[in-house]
């Protein structure tokens, strides 16, 4: 007989927030929106299972480079019987989303080396406003920025 316990299968709602470093709340949040799953104890107490770690870690890596939640959650219901991530399926799924992450990359380079010059406003403040946005036609098209 070990002298170490085995882990539990299942693990409570705060081992999780602890092991993953996501708040309960946000894991509150994740079930809500059907991006993890729970099941319910006799006392009505969450127990998830085990692989709900390397789940909340996918969805982590997922936001940490921009990816929607929507997309995130449509990224894992695609998996089959709603199972883990696996390796290859991270590899997959980031891969279908580089050109995404390169399109955002090239808009913020623009608007990076635009950002000292124009407020993108078209307020007509500044002299190249007047080149940018004469006669303040973008204020046609609605209130606030309309080049960022």
């Amino acid at each position: 007989m070990s002298r170490f316990p085995l882990p539990s299968a299942e693990l409570t709602v705060g081992q999780v927030a602890t092991r993953s470093g996501v708040a309960v709340s946000a894991l509150h949040f994740y079930e809500a929106e059907g991006l993890i799953q729970s099941r319910r104890t006799a006392g009505n107490q969450r127990r998830f299972p085990r692989e709900v770690l390397r789940r909340v870690a996918f969805i982590r890596a997922s936001q940490a480079v921009g990816i929607p939640l929507r997309r995130i959650k449509d990224a894992l219901d695609r998996l089959p019987d709603g199972r883990t991530p696996t390796r290859r399926d991270w590899e997959r799924l980031s891969a279908t989303w580089r050109d995404d992450l390169d399109q955002r990359i090239i808009g913020l380079q623009h608007l990076r080396d635009r950002l000292s010059g124009c407020i993108g406003c078209g307020c007509l403040s500044l002299g190249l406003c007047k080149l940018v946005n004469p006669d303040d036609l973008l204020g046609q098209e609605g209130p606030g920025p309309r080049n960022l």
